[in-house]
């Protein structure tokens, strides 16, 4: 059965495509009312994409805890309603004439903390959705959703914020939100449980869950690959719209048609990965996706403008290409190995480990092109992404065709 038929998961999918949407326009938007309404400075860029991820930092671990104790589908319709609420503000606040960067801190924080939430217990609920072989295939679908939003999203935020300005924008971010937490709502699913097992306290679970992906010998490389990837693209983000509306010197509506086409990338991604899975193995897939596409990614600092705008495109489209196809190999191989009463701690311990370095990777981001410059900041991101891939190389993966079983609990 195709499981968009499968009810469960067509709701899901459906919540997923219009929260996506939404997010990519967000994406945009956040970072242009920053930039264009507020004049805010490299620095201040990098504290406010910190704040867009510094939850993962201070709660990410509780977090999969309380996930894995916890039906996981009311935390994924609290975390949307929240994150509608909080975006929301935005807008009115800026009709009221009050709007400044602190307010902005405060809504990245608190949507990053809605956010934790919900990103662990989203990656731990498809598997009560879902048999346990159809993993693949249902996250091939989730990452078709995402990739596809970035293609349609950033584009048309680009424009509409050209027409009604960004904090009108994000308006749209909170009003899909909300979709998406209605449409979470019609979900029933039976398997959808909490642990049963006795508590153990907070501090000894934790451990259970760091314990698990740290002594695991692929686990603890994939941890550390995306921990590093994510340090650089955190930089890059962090300097991405300063790069391409200041230095380069083009309008919202070309920056948002660039970003729409590394999302194109990512629909090839997601295309490739079956077909890339059988040709090279699974386990070759994930470290050779990596290897053969991030060095692309030193192509972005030469953009300017004409036809060296078309680099910075090419650059992210065969990036993003690498990252849809190793992030769906890596997620997948996750999710398949953990027991079902860890996966909340696992997918914490992950997101702990790998989104961490994110406010990291923002302010180093923030302060060097506060202090070099913007253009030699965005070298020194672009020249570390590629480096990201030797923990996969020095790992059991490199010498494996395919990904082992799924260990017992």
């Amino acid at each position: 059965m195709n499981l968009l038929r499968h009810r469960g998961f067509a709701l899901l999918f459906g919540a997923d495509t219009i929260s996506q949407v939404g997010t990519q326009v967000s994406m945009v938007a956040l970072p242009l009312v920053a930039v264009v309404a507020l004049h805010a400075s490299p620095f201040e860029m990098g504290l406010l994409v910190a704040a867009e991820s510094a939850a993962f930092l201070v709660i990410g671990l509780p977090a999969g805890v309380w996930v894995d104790r916890l039906r996981r589908r009311p935390i994924l319709i609290t975390g949307d309603l929240a994150r509608a609420v909080l975006l929301a503000s935005v807008p009115v606040a800026w009709w009221l004439g009050v709007l400044s960067m602190p307010q902005l801190y405060v809504v990245g924080l608190c949507v990053s903390v809605a956010t934790v939430f919900f990103d662990v217990a989203y990656q731990s609920y498809l598997p009560s959705l879902v048999e346990r072989e159809r993993i693949v295939e249902g996250n091939a679908k989730l990452e078709i959703v995402r990739s596809g939003a970035q293609v349609a999203g950033p584009g048309a935020a680009g424009w509409l914020v050209q027409l009604v300005t960004a904090p009108v924008a994000i308006l749209v971010d909170a009003v899909s939100f909300l979709l998406s937490g209605l449409l979470l709502a019609g979900i029933r699913s039976d398997r959808d449980v909490p642990a049963r097992d006795e508590r153990r306290g907070l501090v000894r679970e934790i451990g259970e869950g760091l314990a698990f992906v740290l002594r695991h010998p692929i686990l603890r490389m994939i941890a550390a690959c995306t921990a590093s990837a994510n340090l650089a693209h955190a930089m890059n983000n962090t300097l991405s719209v300063l790069f391409l509306i200041n230095v380069v010197g083009i309008t919202p509506g070309v920056m948002g048609l660039l970003f729409s086409v590394a999302g194109v990338g990512g629909l090839v991604g997601a295309a490739l990965v079956g077909p890339m899975s059988r040709w090279a193995g699974s386990a070759r897939t994930i470290w050779l996706s990596n290897l053969l596409t991030s060095p692309f990614i030193l192509l972005v600092p030469f953009a300017a403008q004409g036809w060296r705008l078309g680099l910075y495109a090419f650059a992210w489209f065969v990036v993003s290409v690498g990252i849809v196809v190793y992030n769906v190999s890596q997620v997948s191989f996750r999710q398949a190995i953990t027991p079902g009463h860890l996966l909340g701690r696992m997918n914490a311990t992950m997101r702990f480990i790998v989104w961490g370095t994110l406010p990291l990777g923002a302010l180093i981001g923030g302060v060097l092109g506060e202090h070099l410059g913007v253009v030699p900041a965005v070298w020194i991101a672009c020249a570390l992404t590629p480096l990201s891939v030797i923990p996969l190389l020095l790992s059991p993966l490199r010498r494996m065709r395919d990904l082992p079983e799924p260990l017992s609990p």
